[in-house]
C-alpha cells in the first residue's frame, strides 16, 4: 500500500510516521520549503493538556488527547510530564472556582504547595490547580525530530512541493493542509492565535502555568535556556498578519501579572498564525474517494493529532484488508 500524505505540519508528520510504523510506504509532500515555514504548528503551546483543556472543550478532546500522553514520550524523548499548575490572583479567585468545575484530574493546592510546586511564585498566589498528569512539549523540537525518524524510517519529505490529488502516484492520499484545504471542506473556519517569546533569567518555572483572567485567560510555557512562550489569544479571523498592539499589550501584561520578572524580559519573538477549526471546534477525518481528509485540530494539534493519526491509519489498512479480500474472492471466483 503506497499512501501519500500532503502538509508537513504536525498532522501530517504524525500520520506519516503512524503509517511507516506499521509498515505501509509513505511519502510525505510539504509546499512550504522547509518544515514549519507555514505551519501554525510552529507556533504552538505543546501542551498535553487533555484535562485543562476540558474547561473549554468537549469530552472527545479528554479522551482522545490522553493517547498523546502515551505517544509523544514515545516519540520525542524531549517531552516533559511535569504536569499543569492552573492559577488566579486572590481578585479572580471565582475564576478558579469555574475551572474546577468544568474539569477533573487535578489536586487543589493552598500558598504553601504552589511554592512547592514552583518555588519562584512563592507567596504570590493563595490557591492553585495541578493536573499531575499533564505534559508539555517544545513543538519545533519535536517537529524536527519526527521529521528525523521519518527520514530513518526512509520516508521521503518533498519540501517545496505543491501536491496536486489527481496526479500523485499513490493508493490512497491524506490531506493534512490545514486551513489550505478550505477548497475541498467549505465548513472550515480559521481561528487566529497570537504568541510571543520571552527570554529571562530572573524567572524559572517547571512546567506550563495557566493564569486565569476574565479578559484574556494566559499561558506560560517554559521552553529551553530562560525562554518562556507566552499565548493565548483565540480571534475569529483568518488574518495571518503580524500580532496586534492590543493583544501584545494584553498578554505582556497578564505575563508581569504572573510575575514581575517578566516586565524585564527580553522580546525574543513575536508571531501570529491562523488554525483551522470546524463550527464545534472537533478535528474530523472526511472520506472523499481516494482521499482522508485529516483537518479541524483548533488549538489541540500536538493533542489531538497521535489519536486522530492513528484513526486514519486504522481507516487505511481496513480499506486495504477490504480490497485485498474482494481481490482473492474474485480471483477464485
Amino acid at each position: 500500500m503506497r499512501v501519500a500524505v500532503i502538509g508537513a505540519g504536525v498532522a501530517g508528520l504524525v500520520t506519516a510516521l503512524e503509517l511507516a510504523e506499521r509498515g505501509v510506504a509513505v511519502e510525505l509532500f510539504e509546499r512550504a520549503a522547509g518544515l514549519g515555514e507555514q505551519a501554525c504548528s510552529w507556533s504552538a503551546g505543546g501542551m498535553l493538556a487533555p484535562w485543562c483543556e476540558r474547561e473549554s472543550a468537549e469530552e472527545a478532546v479528554v479522551t482522545l488527547g490522553r493517547q498523546a500522553l502515551d505517544w509523544w514520550p514515545r516519540h520525542y524523548p524531549g517531552t516533559l510530564a511535569h504536569g499543569t499548575l492552573v492559577l488566579a490572583p486572590a481578585r479572580d479567585a471565582g475564576e478558579l472556582t469555574r475551572f474546577s468545575a468544568r474539569t477533573s484530574g487535578f489536586e487543589r493546592l493552598d500558598a504553601d504547595g504552589v511554592a512547592a510546586l514552583e518555588p519562584d511564585l512563592a507567596g504570590r498566589f493563595r490557591q492553585g490547580l495541578f493536573f499531575a498528569q499533564e505534559a508539555h512539549l517544545d513543538p519545533r523540537l519535536a517537529m524536527a525530530a519526527l521529521a528525523q525518524a521519518l527520514q530513518a524510517a526512509d520516508v521521503p519529505i518533498q519540501y517545496g512541493v505543491e501536491a496536486d490529488e489527481a496526479a500523485l502516484d499513490a493508493d490512497r492520499i491524506v490531506d493534512c493542509r490545514g486551513l489550505s484545504a478550505r477548497d475541498r471542506l467549505g465548513a472550515l473556519r480559521g481561528v487566529r492565535g497570537e504568541m510571543l517569546v520571552l527570554r529571562t533569567n530572573e524567572i524559572s518555572l517547571s512546567r506550563p502555568v495557566r493564569l486565569l483572567h476574565p479578559r484574556i485567560p494566559l499561558y506560560v510555557v517554559p521552553r529551553a535556556d530562560g525562554h518562556f512562550m507566552i499565548g493565548a489569544t483565540m480571534i475569529e479571523s483568518d488574518d495571518r498578519s503580524r500580532v496586534s498592539a492590543r493583544s501584545a499589550i494584553e498578554l505582556l501584561s497578564a505575563a508581569y501579572a504572573l510575575h514581575p520578572a517578566f516586565g524585564e524580559a527580553e522580546i525574543v519573538e513575536l508571531r501570529a498564525d491562523v488554525r483551522p477549526a470546524f463550527p464545534d471546534n472537533l478535528p474530523r477525518i472526511v472520506e472523499d474517494g481516494r482521499v482522508l481528509r485529516f483537518n479541524g485540530l483548533f488549538r489541540h494539534g500536538f493533542l489531538l493529532s497521535p489519536a486522530l493519526a492513528r484513526q486514519a491509519a486504522d481507516r487505511l489498512l481496513a480499506s486495504q484488508e477490504l480490497s485485498d479480500a474482494d481481490h482473492r474472492q474474485r480471483r477464485h471466483a
